[in-house]
This record gives C-alpha cells, structure tokens and sequence, in this order.
C-alpha cells in the first residue's frame, strides 16, 4: 500500500507512464486544441501569401521581357545606315593597263628553193646585220635546171646566128629574079622569131639564177634571231619553208629588230576619247621591277571589239640596250584629265533597280527617297555621277536591295554592320514564368 502524497507536491510519474501531468479531466485541456489550430492557420495563410508573392514577381519579370523584346523588335525593324556626301572629281585619272611588246619589225624567213639545208650560221638570240648568212641550202635538182636552162641559151644562140646568116644571104638577092621578095621576108621574120627565142632563154637562165642565190638564206635587215626552226640536212622546200611530216611547212628562221618596240594595249571605251596621238605613258616590266620607261601613243585601231569593248592602242617605246624582249608583259600606265566639277561617289552607294541607276537619299526626317541618277566613268571605287545628285545631299553609303521609298532609317556614326554586330545592350530574354 503506498504512501498518501503530501498536499501540495506534485506527483512523480512513474517510467513509462503515457500519461500527462494534466489528466483527461484536467483544468488545460480545453485550451490546447484553439492554440494548435491557431498555429496551423498562421502557417497556411503565410503559405498562401509567399505564393501569391512569387506569382506577382513572375508577371512582373514576364512584362518587364516581353517589353524589353519588343523595344529590341522595334529597334531591328529600323534600318542603321552610314550617311555620306557627294565629292568633287579628281582632275586627272590614272588608268594601268596590261599591255604586250612587240618588236618594231618582226619577219619570220622560209626557203624559197627545194634542198637540203647544209649548214646553219646563227641560233638563237644571235645579233645579225642585213643581208648576213643565216643557212645554206643544197639544191641538186635547181643545179641541173640551171644547166639545162643554160644549155638551152647556147643552142637558141646558135640558132639564131645561122637564121641571121640566111636573112642575110636572102636580103641580098631581094630585088633579083634568083628569090622571091616573100621569101626575103620570110627569112627575116625567122631570124627575128630566133632572136626572141635567145631573149626567153636567157629570162630562163636569170630566173634559175636568181632561185640559186635562195641557196643562201640571208637576213632581211638588221636585228636578232628569235628562233630557229631547222637543222642541218633538214628537208626544205620552195613552198614556204620546212616540210613537216603531214606536208605543213614552217619558217627556217625568225628575226626581230627590236631597236625600238610596239606595245599594243586595249584601252577601255569609256577612255577612248582620251587617247590621242603623242600622249605619253609610263610603262613597267615584271623583270625590271625598280624601272619605268617611257612610251608614246602612235595610233589606235579606230573601232572597238565587240566582245570586250575595247579599242586597241599601240604605242612605241625605245629600246637602244636591246634589253627588253618582244612578248613582254608589261604595266601600262596613262594619266588621263578628267572634269573635276562632275560629281563622285562611292561604287557600292549605287542600286540597281528597274528604274535604272539609282541612289537612297535620306531626308532631314531620315526617310528615304530613292533618287534616279546617270553615272560616268568608273574610277575605281567611286563612280562619277553626271545628273541626279547636288553636293548637298546626303545618302547611303551601302543601301541594301530591300531598301523601299519612304522607309524610316536610323543614321549611325560605325558602319552598317559593325551597328548590327554590336546591339544596344538589353536584359536576356528569358522564358515566361523564370
């Protein structure tokens, strides 16, 4: 039996008792529960409010990107150009053109007799004066028709002495009843006849002689051998030169005097005008690439090419050293005047429209009026505008294909693609609800 707890002392729960020091039935239990609930409701309406809070945070974020994509929108939707200004002309225009050297006279050499060449005397870039031995050629057959030819002179010859001792015998007896006078005259016509004949033969005679002073092969005048297309025992004919093995034939030699050179050069149209007689040039060569030389225009061709649109110009140039060589490529340079009053621009300020020429000026509005115009020479990077343009007027350096009259445009300072490189720095664009 235990012992009576003293009043006033609380009671020391046993270990393992469930129990709470407050019994079922004790004075605070009927506070616990409000308290409990209380709580809970605190919970779910800070809950309730966090979301609400995260949810107005969102929308807010959300309009703030989608204003900030469409201010991007807007701002890609105008156009960023590069403004520029018409300029005055240059006085003078420098036009380089390629162009080719040409010896002043140019002879390629063919036999002229049917033989064999015996012995050749100048190759290749050897100097040679006029009338000097290139070859010789051996001709059997032309030895034999001289001879014939010469024979044939000696026996028109004989017979001519006897037709003139018989005119004379028979001129003598003219008058007598011995002759008749037709036979006089007979006789005389027949020596005649004979005296033609010694006349065709010794034609005959000078033509074989003359086809055997082809046996050798001469320079026609002075300069230097450019090539030489034979050799020793080579078959060459009286047809034009060697016989190759299908029957063409070709040069024994070429010569070039190249004292003083042509150079020929296709000048552009639109510089035709400018080129006249006595203008001087300045020309370069690849192989003498620290030297200019000087060449005069003697004349042009006087019509164009069709295809290329070009006339062809020839010019002359020195060449006492002998130094520079027929076939040169060479850098022909001209200045040409040109009118400093006409306007330029740059080339790639042009459009090509349907219309025609044309060129985007922008207003003080920074509209865009799309302006006909009539362009020149092209100089290059510019182009001369001839109608259409004051030297006030502004207009787009590098207007795009779509550009439209009446667009609105943005003028910058950079160039058009450097601005489209480099946008205007904006907040990243994110998804709804981040």
């Amino acid at each position: 039996m235990s012992e009576a707890t003293p009043p006033g002392t609380a009671r020391t729960v046993a270990a393992g008792d469930t129990h709470t020091p407050e019994s079922a039935s004790g004075p605070g239990h009927a506070n616990a529960k409000p308290r409990r609930r209380g709580l809970r409701w605190i919970m779910v309406g800070a809950g309730i409010a966090v979301m609400l809070g995260l949810a107005a945070l969102g929308i807010v974020k959300r309009n703030d990107n989608v204003a900030a994509l469409q201010a991007i929108a807007n701002d890609a939707s105008v156009p960023k150009v590069t403004l520029v200004s018409p300029q005055k002309g240059p006085a003078s225009r420098t036009l380089t053109l390629p162009g080719e050297t040409q010896a002043w006279f140019q002879a390629p050499i063919f036999a002229q007799v049917t033989g064999y060449v015996n012995k050749w005397y100048k190759d290749y870039g050897d100097p040679v004066t006029k009338g000097e031995l290139l070859a010789t050629i051996e001709t059997p057959d032309l030895d034999q028709e001289l001879q014939q030819a010469r024979s044939q002179l000696e026996v028109e010859k004989t017979r001519a002495e006897l037709a003139k001792v018989t005119a004379e015998r028979w001129q003598k007896l003219a008058g007598t009843q011995a002759v008749s006078q037709e036979t006089v005259d007979v006789n005389i016509a027949d020596y005649k006849a004979q005296q033609a004949r010694v006349a065709a033969a010794e034609f005959n005679v000078a033509r074989y002689e003359a086809k055997e002073a082809f046996k050798q092969v001469v320079a026609p005048f002075d300069g230097v051998v450019t090539a030489r297309y034979t050799d020793v025992g080579a078959f060459v004919n009286a047809a034009g030169g060697s016989a190759g093995q299908q029957g063409h034939t070709q040069e024994l030699f070429s010569v070039a005097d190249i004292h003083e050179l042509r150079v020929f050069v296709s000048v552009p149209q639109d510089y035709s005008g400018f080129i006249k007689p006595d203008l001087h040039v300045t020309v370069t060569l690849p192989q003498f690439p620290n030297q200019t030389f000087e060449a005069t225009v003697v004349t042009t061709a006087k019509s164009f090419n069709t295809t290329a649109r070009t006339i062809l110009t020839e010019l002359t140039m020195p060449n006492p050293n002998r130094d520079i060589f027929p076939g040169s490529f060479a850098q022909v340079k001209f200045v040409v005047p040109t009118d400093p009053s006409i306007l330029v621009v740059p080339e790639q300020a042009l459009l090509f429209r349907a219309k025609g020429m044309q060129v985007a000026l922008v207003d003080s509005g920074n509209k865009v009026h799309l302006q006909n115009v009539a362009i020149g020479l092209n100089l290059g990077q510019t182009v001369q505008v001839t109608q259409g343009l004051q030297a006030t007027d502004k207009l787009i350096a590098n207007p795009s294909d779509g550009l439209l009259e009446g667009q609105t445009v943005q003028v910058v300072q950079t160039s058009p693609e450097n601005a489209n490189n480099n946008p205007p720095e904006s907040p990243p664009a994110k998804a709804p609800g981040h």
